[in-house]
C-alpha cells in the first residue's frame, strides 16, 4: 500500500495527521494562539510557546492567562502555517487542562521567551489531552470525489 493510499482525510478533503506529526508540526513554529475564557467568554491571545513532550509551555506575566493556570482551565491552543500562494498548509489543535508550574520544575524545562520584557513572569503548561491536525495537500494530492468537479 502507497503512503498516499494510506492517507486519511476529513469531510472537507483535509488530510488528518496523527499525533507525531501534529507534534512535529507545532515543535517547527514558535508562535500560536491560546483559547481559554474569561468571565465565561472565549478570548484568543497571540502566544510564544515551546513543545515539552505532550504538553505547551507559555511563559506570562499575572492575568488572565495566570489566573486561568491556577484554576486549571480546560483551554485550546492552534499554531498553523499557511501558504497562500501554493493554498498549502497545516493546523494543528491541542486541547487540555492549564496549570502553572512549579518553581521545583524550572531546571528540567525548555526556555520559554516572554512577550512582555521586564515584568514578573510566570510559566504555565498546557497538558495536551486531545491533539488534531489537519494539513490542505497540493490539488493534485487531495482524495476528489466520483462526479466532482473540484
Amino acid at each position: 500500500m502507497t503512503a498516499a493510499a494510506r492517507r486519511r482525510f476529513d469531510h472537507s478533503g483535509l488530510q488528518i495527521l496523527d499525533d507525531d506529526e501534529s507534534l512535529r508540526l507545532l515543535s517547527s513554529v514558535q508562535v500560536g494562539r491560546l483559547v481559554f475564557t474569561r468571565g465565561g467568554l472565549p478570548v484568543v491571545r497571540l502566544v510564544n510557546f515551546a513543545l515539552d513532550g505532550r504538553s505547551l509551555l507559555f511563559a506570562t506575566a499575572d492575568g488572565d492567562k495566570y489566573r486561568a493556570a491556577e484554576r486549571g482551565d480546560v483551554v485550546a491552543f492552534e499554531a498553523d502555517e499557511v501558504d497562500l500562494d501554493r493554498h498549502l498548509g497545516w493546523t494543528v489543535t491541542a486541547t487540555g487542562h492549564l496549570s502553572a508550574v512549579d518553581s521545583d520544575e524550572l531546571p528540567d524545562i525548555p526556555p520559554v521567551r516572554p512577550w512582555a520584557p521586564d515584568r514578573e513572569r510566570h510559566l504555565i503548561r498546557l497538558t495536551i489531552e486531545l491533539l488534531e491536525g489537519r494539513r490542505l495537500l497540493a490539488w493534485g494530492q487531495r482524495p476528489h470525489a466520483e462526479g466532482s468537479n473540484a
